[in-house]
């Protein structure tokens, strides 16, 4: 499964999830059994070159949201996470917030 998260550059230890106004890059992880298989980072989400992103994980639940939900992403928001590994043990364990319409 794929997974984008707006960060603030691609450095991978020191990216961290920002609101999508403050946009730098995206981090497309492609998460399987529980692992990060891959972290890369775009600039345009739309030219991924993957066919389908299951979830995005937004900064909070104020973000619009809808676009991503029309795409067919189930968007998760985080709770006090901030870096991509942080994001992503909280993933694992399900503790993040998901957005309802």
């Amino acid at each position: 499964m794929y997974i984008l998260i707006p960060v603030n550059g691609e450095d991978q230890l020191n990216a961290r999830i920002v609101p999508l106004v403050e946009l730098a890059k995206w981090a497309l992880i492609e998460f399987d059994e529980g692992n990060v298989r891959s972290l890369r980072f775009i600039d345009d989400r739309t030219q991924s070159g993957v066919e389908w992103i299951d979830f995005i994980i937004l900064e909070n639940r104020f973000e619009n949201s809808m676009e991503f939900m029309q795409e067919g992403m189930m968007v998760l928001v985080r709770r006090s996470e901030e870096t991509i590994e942080e994001i992503m043990e909280a993933f694992r364990f399900k503790e993040l917030d998901e957005v309802g319409v």
